[in-house]
């Protein structure tokens, strides 16, 4: 387990709320906060997987955790769960958009629900949880944090994810905007832009096995391995903490140079190997072969 980057109480005072904080990414982030300090409330759909993480972090820390059940396509869900947070934890003023969905498919195949599932999570619910809580920070004058995780295809686009594509990029247009125009109330608004971190729900169905043996995704990366949770979850630590105070409207990517990697025209000749360059330069010096 990596250590935090931050000391002990560095969100000491930070009451924040983590969708889809019950597995994956969302849950060590929701660890790291504690293990700095703050007091967190997670969401997420299943109420059992819920009570376990928070047994599970309840250890973590000297912040409490609590948990509610939240679907955040629904706002009299999300209302519930800003109110059930204020009474919990305390008034919040940290919020992590963590929730989404996801799955490979060429576009053709997918029907109109199929696109509905994964935009209603992704933006339709990071809009639902912005507006009611930003709403209600301005209303309280609570000077608030708001973290949203995109994709780093966000700003490129991608095949065979374009409902996950069309609505992250959303997200990270609501980032951008809003860090420019509720700046004066002293909200502020940023992104991470993760590349693969491995989870146990998430990767199995963006890399099932037999893709897995025709496209390795290591491959794709200059590091050469995936990310560690407690790396993502130790920058959202710092992006939510004083410490990033004048951080606003940013998206920070974090993936070991993958999307640099795929942009690059000629970063696939990584592939040749020695001798062939060896003859590639005599050819472009204008020499013949012996």
């Amino acid at each position: 387990m990596i250590s935090p980057m931050l000391n002990a109480n560095a969100l000491g005072g930070k009451n924040i709320v983590v969708t889809g904080g019950g597995t994956g990414l969302g849950k060590s982030m929701s660890a790291m906060f504690m293990r700095c300090g703050a007091n967190v409330l997670i969401t997420s759909r299943r109420e059992q997987v819920l009570q376990e993480t928070c047994a599970e972090l309840s250890a973590l820390g000297s912040g409490k955790i609590d948990y509610a059940v939240c679907d955040v396509r629904k706002v009299d869900e999300v209302e519930k769960a800003i109110d059930k947070a204020w009474s919990s934890i305390g008034p919040v003023n940290a919020w992590l958009n963590n929730a989404a969905g996801n799955f490979i498919s060429p576009t053709e195949r997918l029907s109109h629900k199929a696109f509905d599932t994964i935009t209603d999570i992704v933006l339709k619910g990071t809009y639902n949880c912005t507006l009611s809580v930003g709403k209600r920070w301005i209303a309280e004058e609570i000077n608030g944090v708001f973290l949203n995780i995109v994709t780093t295809y966000a700003s490129t686009g991608s095949g065979y994810v374009v409902p996950s594509a069309i609505a992250k990029a959303g997200v990270l247009a609501l980032t951008r905007s809003l860090a420019v125009e509720w700046a004066k109330y002293g909200i502020r608004s940023n992104a991470i832009a993760p590349g693969p971190f491995p989870t146990e729900g998430a990767w199995s169905r963006l890399f099932p096995a037999e893709l897995g043996k025709k496209l390795d995704p290591l491959q794709r990366i200059p590091l050469r391995r995936f990310g560690n949770h407690e790396e993502l979850a130790n920058l959202a630590s710092y992006l939510m903490s004083d410490f990033s105070a004048y951080v606003n409207g940013e998206v920070v990517t974090i993936d070991g140079g993958e999307w640099l990697q795929g942009a690059g025209e000629f970063n696939n000749l990584e592939a040749i190997p020695n001798e062939m360059w060896d003859t590639i330069e005599r050819m472009v010096r204008g020499k013949k072969d012996n």
